[in-house]
């Protein structure tokens, strides 16, 4: 099951050899899937206000024929309609209006962040996999778009698929290490996750303790905050400031911050307002690359999201250990393998696999109550390392 990301992991025998390695020189992970999934979650509500405009804003790219010895898609029964695997990743890249953020650009671009969404055939109930991107991995070969060969590697990033192959490679890798096949793909870049975090007036998190680092462009006092734009962006960024200066941590408060963003966004105090539903849409369409044609695909989507509501919608990270070779990298444990079997199934995570689950209904303000016993204080750290109040 996952480990608690307060504390270093035991390494565990038995790992298996999908493995990724963490580069040094900085922290760039990120979460701007946040406004992929907020896109499905309300571009169904946004009519056909101005549908073309929407469209025209979508970075259209199939990657299909660049996909090779793909897994089948197994027929379940489990519902009226198919289940959905959604792959979401985060551009790093600093090219592009907004993106240099500071300032390091002509470095290429990597997936920071990627999260496979589950979408039941029944509709009742979603969950989103956060892969670590210092997962070391075995990268199999994947074709680039002009039908060309990028060799595979092993004991790599999990994100360097992204680098060498963008999203197409990093589908490829995502099927040969865990025989589930990606319905669609969305990308998102730095700058379309600042317009959208602005569009719905901020998002709440919660600190326990005051943050203020100048460095990276964030001051923020302990307790219940709202932030905005550029500030949110560095707080799901930040690394070495921020909780135990763990990748694994920074990748519950990017969980955290999605499901306060989620809540938001489908608050009365956002879907009442037009300007704010327009902006958002606006927002996420103009920073999205996907192989979805049109947002008419992307609102069928969004329905069944829609319909599951926040409370049955989860996000856990992919059962992992340290590194036995090397304490800064993680490998993917064995109960893996079952997490990806119950996505194939289209069945719900189990009680070991829920372990530090986040639900999109969760409050930054939490519960009343003071937690008691050693299990309970634990999963209240998580909590607070992740941006939710105990």
């Amino acid at each position: 099951m996952t480990q608690d990301l307060m504390q270093p992991a035991p390494a565990r025998a038995g790992a298996p050899k999908r493995r990724g390695r963490k580069d040094p020189r900085r922290a760039m992970a990120t979460v701007l899937v946040a406004g992929a999934v907020m896109l499905s979650l309300v571009v169904g509500l946004g009519g056909v206000y101005f549908y073309r405009h929407l469209n025209d804003n979508l970075d259209v790219i199939d990657v299909q024929q660049q996909l090779t010895n793909r897994p089948d898609k197994l027929a379940v029964d489990t519902g009226p309609q198919e289940p959905i695997n959604l792959l979401v990743m985060g551009s790093d890249a600093r090219d592009g209006e907004g993106n240099n953020i500071d300032g390091l650009t002509g470095d290429g671009q990597r997936s920071d962040t990627t999260i496979m969404f589950h979408l039941s055939a029944d509709r009742s109930f979603a969950y989103g996999v956060s892969i670590p991107r210092d997962s070391l991995v075995d990268r199999p070969d994947c074709t680039n778009a002009d039908g060309e060969t990028i060799p595979g590697a092993t004991d790599v990033l999990w994100n360097e698929a992204f680098s060498v192959g963008g999203p197409a490679c990093t589908i490829q890798q995502f099927e040969q290490l865990t025989d589930v096949r990606i319905d669609n793909y969305v990308v998102l870049d730095f700058n379309g996750f600042e317009d959208m975090v602005d569009a719905i007036g901020g998002v709440e998190v919660c600190l326990p303790e005051a943050i203020d680092d100048p460095a990276h462009g964030i001051n923020i006092p302990a307790g219940t905050q709202e932030v905005v734009g550029r500030q949110a962006l560095n707080y799901v960024r930040a690394r070495y400031t921020l909780g135990d200066g763990s990748d694994l941590g920074r990748i519950k408060r990017q969980q955290a911050f999605i499901a306060a963003m989620a809540s938001k966004v489908v608050s009365a105090g956002t879907l009442t307002r037009v300007d704010r539903v327009v902006g958002f849409l606006d927002a996420a369409t103009s920073s999205l690359m996907t192989d979805f044609s049109s947002v008419t695909e992307i609102g069928r989507v969004g329905a069944g999201f829609k319909g599951i509501g926040l409370e049955n919608i989860k996000f856990v990270t992919v059962p992992w250990q340290y590194s036995p070779a090397d304490p800064n990298r993680v490998e993917w444990l064995p109960e893996a393998d079952d997490l990806w079997e119950r996505v194939s199934n289209d069945q719900t995570l189990t009680p070991a696999l829920r372990d530090g689950v986040i639900k999109a209904s969760d409050k930054v303000s939490g519960s009343d109550k003071e937690p008691t016993g050693e299990k309970a204080q634990a999963a209240a750290s998580q909590r607070q390392a992740a941006g939710l109040c105990a």
